[in-house]
């Protein structure tokens, strides 16, 4: 599976506290990840990332476009909604990006520990099953 992390800066030691306690899940897949957010997951944890541009230079918008294409299975998206973000267009873009090309998309911690555990039991397996299909 392809999975985005995504952290508003508020948020990114959460995001990789998260990383960190479900690294053994994760680690089994691809990770892609906005610009500081995933030096600092690969700096923190060892894991291998795919860095896009940060979120205010068009990271979320490389992400939505992997989401369109179906190139991306699952979003964890640590958001700050207390802080107003520059760029919050580009983030209400990839929110609706996921409802539309139904990828699971996760806001906050405690819905992000059910898709990794849902990820983990083979819950999302329906989207390689869809993605082969389509080949």
């Amino acid at each position: 599976m392809n999975i985005a992390l995504i952290a508003h800066d508020k948020k990114k030691d959460d995001l990789i506290r998260f990383v960190l306690a479900y690294q053994p899940i994760i680690e089994k897949h691809t990770l892609f990840a906005t610009g500081t957010t995933g030096k600092r997951i690969s700096e923190e944890t060892g894991l291998s990332v795919h860095r896009f541009r940060s979120g205010p230079l068009g990271g979320d918008q490389e992400i939505g476009s992997y989401i369109a294409n179906d190139k991306m299975d699952l979003v964890l998206f640590f958001r700050d909604p207390l802080t107003a973000q520059p760029h919050e267009p580009d983030v209400s873009a990839l929110i609706r990006l996921c409802d539309v090309y139904s990828v699971p998309l996760a806001t906050n911690m405690g819905t992000a520990e059910v898709l990794v555990k849902g990820l983990e039991r083979g819950d999302i397996q329906w989207r390689g099953v869809k993605n082969e299909r389509e080949d």
